[in-house]
C-alpha cells in the first residue's frame, strides 16, 4: 500500500436524531440512511503527495441500513487540487490503499453500488469542532449547516459526546444538530438532525490514537 495520513476537522449530518443510532451498532432510526459530509484536512500526504490545506466532501444515500449497501454516491475534491492531489483523495475516499474496514472511507466504500463521476470544486467549509457550529457550502451541490443542540424549554446550549475507543472515523465526536439539503444526482434533505463534529487523525490502518 502506499503509505497516507491525514489530520483535519470535519461535519456529517445524517438522518438519524441526534445520538445516531449507526455510532452505537443499531439500525438507523428512520429505516434508511442519507448522510453529507465535509472534511478539511490540516496536514495530510499520500506517499509523497502533499495534501494539507484541501477539502473534500461527499452526499451518500442509503435506501436502508449502511450494512445492506445499495448506496448511490458521489465525491467533491478541492478544486485547489492538482492531478495528483486529486487521484490520492479519490483514492482515499473510495478505501484504496487501506486495511480492509479500517477507515470510514474504506467502510462505505465497500456499500457503494452507484458511485457518480467526482466532482472538483471550490468547497465552502466552516468548522468550530468546540463550539459545534460549521457549514459545508457546494454551489449547485451541498448547503448543510450546523449548530449546537438547544434545550427545548430554555434555549441552552446542550452539549454532549460520543467516545468511540475502538472507532473506525474518530476517537471523540462533538454532537450537534444540522439542517442539509442537495441538489445534482443525489439529492437528500434532512432538518434538525444527527450532527456530528469531530477531529480527525487516520491513516492506512485506521484512527491513529495518541
Amino acid at each position: 500500500m502506499t503509505p497516507w495520513e491525514i489530520k483535519g476537522r470535519e461535519l456529517v449530518n445524517c438522518t438519524c436524531e441526534y445520538g445516531c443510532n449507526c455510532q452505537f451498532d443499531a439500525l438507523p432510526d428512520k429505516g434508511h440512511c442519507h448522510a453529507v459530509a465535509g472534511i478539511q484536512i490540516e496536514k495530510g500526504h499520500y506517499g509523497k503527495t502533499k495534501l494539507d490545506g484541501l477539502r473534500i466532501a461527499a452526499i451518500f444515500k442509503w435506501p436502508g441500513p449502511i450494512h445492506e449497501g445499495n448506496c448511490e454516491a458521489i465525491a467533491f475534491v478541492d478544486e485547489k487540487a492538482d492531478e495528483e492531489q486529486r487521484g490520492a483523495l479519490l483514492k482515499i475516499m473510495t478505501g484504496q490503499d487501506t486495511d480492509p474496514f479500517a477507515t470510514m472511507f474504506a467502510v462505505y466504500a465497500a456499500t457503494v453500488t452507484k458511485m457518480n463521476p467526482p466532482v472538483f470544486t471550490k468547497i465552502d467549509l466552516e468548522l468550530d469542532i468546540d463550539g459545534r457550529r460549521g457549514r459545508i457550502f457546494v454551489k449547485d451541490y451541498i448547503d448543510t449547516k450546523g449548530e449546537p443542540i438547544h434545550n427545548k424549554t430554555t434555549g441552552a446550549e446542550s452539549r454532549a459526546q460520543i467516545v468511540l475507543p475502538n472507532g473506525f472515523e474518530y476517537a471523540v465526536a462533538e454532537i450537534g444538530s444540522a439542517s442539509s439539503k442537495t441538489r445534482g444526482p443525489v439529492q437528500v434533505e434532512m432538518k434538525d438532525t444527527y450532527g456530528q463534529f469531530a477531529r480527525l487523525h487516520l491513516n492506512n490502518h485506521g484512527v491513529v490514537r495518541s
